[in-house]
């Protein structure tokens, strides 16, 4: 009997069958993390996780050298994180589910950048750690065993677009930019993380946390639809380009528009903390876009 093939969200109970039914089949990624502690992620882990889950670390394992100028949370390189995820176990075509305790905001990075590698069956835990705890499933302190996948990458399903790609937006305004900050941070109050505080010029802001409900879990597809075109305007998802601080919770929304059926968008990766390191750069302050 085929398996499900899940390319955006996974329910907890769906996660539970497949792992006790079809372990092989499916191949979990625990990507907690916490920008403020670093080590915090690895030391949830190491004290509960859902069982047979490894860990991928944001920054060791999600991202690439920082050069001072490309952001926070620059894109690994391609043939390093196939390294990364073969080494784990991934298998071509194997489904992968990632998860989190922050609401999907990392796990998400892992859902893009598989993406990004031509693998489309994965997907994010609904809800993540707290929705698996929830339905009375039980966590595990073991380490899996690491044996070789034959992981390749494919043609990329997700697109990026370049700062001076953007840099050339500023006048043509073919192009949406939408950033997942909080709207504090992005009117430019309240900066702690980035040296800079304000927005790029024309961003409209969809806070990542609001495609959440108040449990955690991703909100209805029609919902997610209905204030994604709120925001978006008359503008084609193709057209659109997420960015956040860093281009990590940019995934987020990323997928949420997934989700509602809204596909195309590209991806900013060096966001915020790449295009404020450029002191050329035009950046503006306030609620207008």
């Amino acid at each position: 009997m085929p398996h499900t093939h899940y390319t955006t969200l996974i329910l907890a109970t769906n996660l539970a069958e497949r792992l006790e039914h079809a372990p092989q089949s499916v191949l979990v990624f625990d990507c907690s993390f916490d920008l403020a502690d670093p080590a915090a992620g690895v030391a949830a882990y190491a004290a509960g996780h859902i069982p047979g889950a490894h860990y991928l670390h944001l920054e060791h394992d999600l991202s690439g050298q920082k050069t001072g100028k490309n952001g926070r949370h620059p894109l690994p390189e391609r043939t390093a994180l196939v390294d990364t995820l073969a080494a784990r176990g991934l298998m071509r075509n194997q489904q992968v589910v990632a998860y989190d305790a922050q609401g999907g905001a990392y796990a998400a990075r892992l859902w893009w950048l598989l993406r990004w590698l031509g693998h489309d069956s994965v997907a994010v835990l609904d809800g993540g750690l707290q929705a698996w705890q929830r339905a009375g499933y039980k966590l595990d302190t073991a380490t899996p065993a690491r044996v070789k996948g034959d992981f390749k990458a494919g043609a990329p399903l997700a697109v990026t677009i370049d700062a001076h790609a953007l840099e050339q937006n500023l006048s043509t305004h073919e192009r949406l930019v939408v950033d997942a900050r909080s709207p504090d941070r992005y009117r430019g109050e309240n900066e702690t993380i980035d040296p800079v505080a304000g927005h790029i010029p024309g961003a409209v802001n969809r806070f990542f946390k609001d495609n959440l409900t108040g449990d955690g879990r991703f909100k209805p597809a029609h919902t997610l639809r209905d204030e994604f075109k709120a925001a978006i305007g008359a503008t084609q998802p193709e057209h659109v380009v997420l960015q956040c601080g860093s281009g990590v919770t940019a995934c987020h929304n990323a997928l949420a528009m997934e989700v509602a059926g809204l596909h195309g968008s590209a991806l900013y990766p060096g966001s915020w903390s790449e295009w404020c390191a450029e002191p050329a750069r035009p950046i503006t302050v306030g609620a207008k876009p």
